[in-house]
C-alpha cells in the first residue's frame, strides 16, 4: 500500500509499505477513504518532536471495514466507520468516566495517511455510520476523528454554555471547530482571536460573535471590553505555546474556566496567579470516542459543516504538499484522499 512517512524534519514522503495485517483478534482493518493532516502533526514536521526513525504519520480517519478479528462484535466488513486517534476498550472505569485518551489499555492510532490501517481495539474505537452516507457528507465525519472531537472537547472542558461568554485562542482547525462547538453549545458570546482574513471569516461562519486581532496586553484588554471587563468566563487554548497560554490566562476572568487542547511545548504556568485568580484550567488529548456518537449523528443530519476547515485537497501522493501548506499558513487543513 502507500502510505506517508515523514524521514526527517521537513521530508515527508509517499512510499510503499506492507499492507496492515491483524495482530490481535480485537483489530479490524480499515480502508482509508479520507485522512488529513493534523496541527500536530506540524511538531514533529519541524522538528520539535524527534524523529529517531521513520515514521508512518496520520491519525484521522474515514474508511469502510475490510477485516476483523475473531473478537470484534460492534462493526463489520463494508460499513463506513470513524474512528478516535487513541484506541480505547471504552469499557474501564477510566473509559466510563469520559477520558478514553487515558484508558488502562489505550494503544495510540497512527498511519491513517495511507491506503489501509489497522485499528486496535476496534469495538471501543470504532463508530459505525447507520447506513453509507452521502460522498459529501465524508470529510465532515472525518473532522469528528479528531480535530472537531478536540474543538468540541475544547469547549466542553472550558464549560462552554448558555449565558457565557467564550473566547477562542487559536484560529488553526481546532480552535475554528471549538468556535463552532462554542456556538452549538448555546454561548452568548464567541470571541475568536484571529489575525488572518480567511480564517476570520470561517469564525464568522462558524459563529463567532467577535473577532480580536490583537495579542499580548491589547489583545487581554479587548477581550475584557467586550466582557463588561472581567474577562471570558470559557476559554479554549488551542495552540499549545507559552505566548498562546499567556493570552489565554490572561483573557479569563477570575472563577473562569480554561479547556487546553494545544499541545503544550514549553508551557510555564503562572500557578500562583491561577491559584489567587480561582481559575479552573483543565484539558489533555480530547476523549473524541465520548463525543464520536454525538458529533456523527450531527454531521449525517446536516446540522453541521465542519468540513470547511478543509482548504486543501491533494491526493495522497502529494501529502508532502499539504504538510507545507499548512507549514507556511497557506492552507487551515489539507485533505488527502488515497
Amino acid at each position: 500500500m502507500r502510505a506517508t512517512v515523514i524521514h526527517a524534519p521537513y521530508d515527508v514522503r509517499v512510499e510503499q509499505r506492507d499492507d496492515p495485517r491483524l495482530l490481535a483478534p480485537t483489530d479490524a482493518i480499515v480502508r482509508v477513504e479520507l485522512a488529513c493532516v493534523c496541527g500536530s502533526d506540524l511538531w514533529t514536521y519541524r522538528g520539535l518532536n524527534p524523529i529517531e526513525r521513520p515514521v508512518a504519520m496520520g491519525h484521522e480517519y474515514v474508511g469502510t471495514v475490510e477485516e476483523v478479528g475473531a473478537d470484534v462484535r460492534t462493526v463489520r466488513p463494508g460499513q463506513l466507520v470513524v474512528g478516535s486517534f487513541f484506541a480505547s476498550d471504552n469499557t474501564c472505569p477510566i473509559c466510563r468516566a469520559g477520558y478514553q485518551t487515558s484508558c488502562v489499555h489505550r494503544e495510540p492510532v497512527r498511519g491513517a495517511q495511507a491506503e489501509l490501517l489497522r485499528v486496535p481495539l476496534a469495538d471501543g474505537t470504532l463508530v459505525a455510520t447507520p447506513e453509507r452516507p452521502d460522498a459529501d457528507l465524508l470529510p465532515g465525519l472525518l473532522t469528528a476523528s479528531d480535530v472537531l472531537g478536540t474543538g468540541w472537547f475544547g469547549a466542553r472542558a472550558a464549560e462552554a454554555g448558555p449565558g457565557k461568554a467564550v473566547v477562542v485562542v487559536g484560529d488553526g482547525a481546532v480552535g475554528l471547530l471549538a468556535v463552532l462547538a462554542a456556538a452549538q453549545l448555546g454561548a452568548e458570546q464567541v470571541i475568536a482571536m484571529s489575525r488572518h482574513a480567511p480564517r476570520q471569516e470561517l469564525a464568522h461562519a462558524f459563529g463567532a460573535t467577535a473577532v480580536v486581532a490583537e495579542r499580548g496586553e491589547e489583545g487581554v484588554e479587548r477581550v475584557r471590553e467586550l466582557t463588561d471587563g472581567l474577562g471570558a468566563h470559557s476559554v479554549v487554548e488551542a495552540v499549545g505555546t507559552q505566548d498562546s497560554m499567556t493570552q489565554a490566562l490572561g483573557a479569563v476572568r477570575p472563577g473562569g474556566h480554561v479547556g487546553v487542547v494545544g499541545l503544550p511545548h514549553g508551557v510555564d504556568l503562572p500557578a500562583v496567579d491561577m491559584f489567587y485568580r480561582h481559575v479552573h484550567w483543565s484539558g489533555g488529548p480530547a476523549p473524541v470516542r465520548q463525543y464520536l456518537p454525538e458529533l456523527v449523528e450531527l454531521v449525517l443530519e446536516r446540522r453541521i459543516d465542519p468540513a470547511r476547515v478543509f482548504d486543501l485537497e491533494l491526493s495522497l501522493d502529494d501529502a508532502a504538499e499539504g504538510y507545507a501548506a499548512m507549514d507556511e499558513r497557506r492552507a487551515i487543513k489539507s485533505l488527502l484522499r488515497p
